[in-house]
C-alpha cells in the first residue's frame, strides 16, 4: 500500500523529477518512493527527537523554580 503523500510528492516534482531521481539512485535507493519515503521519515524522527529535548528541558527547569523558597529571588 502506498502513501498518498509520497505519491502526491512525486507527481508535484515537475521539473526537478530528474534531479530527484538521480539524487535516490547516488545514495542507494531502489525508487523515488522509496527515497521520499525515507526522507519524510527522517523529517518525523527530528521533530519527534526536537519534541522530546524541549520537553526534556522543561523538566529540568520546573524544579528549579520550585526550590524557591521567599520571593525576593
Amino acid at each position: 500500500m502506498q502513501n498518498q503523500e509520497i505519491v502526491k510528492i512525486i507527481e508535484n516534482l515537475k521539473g526537478r523529477r530528474n534531479y530527484e531521481e538521480k539524487r535516490a539512485s547516488k545514495l542507494g535507493f531502489a525508487s523515488l518512493y522509496d527515497y521520499f519515503e525515507d526522507k519524510i521519515s527522517k523529517k518525523q524522527k527530528a521533530i519527534e527527537d526536537e519534541q522530546k529535548e524541549l520537553e526534556a528541558a522543561k523538566a529540568v527547569d520546573q524544579p528549579k523554580t520550585a526550590k524557591k523558597s521567599c520571593g525576593c529571588c
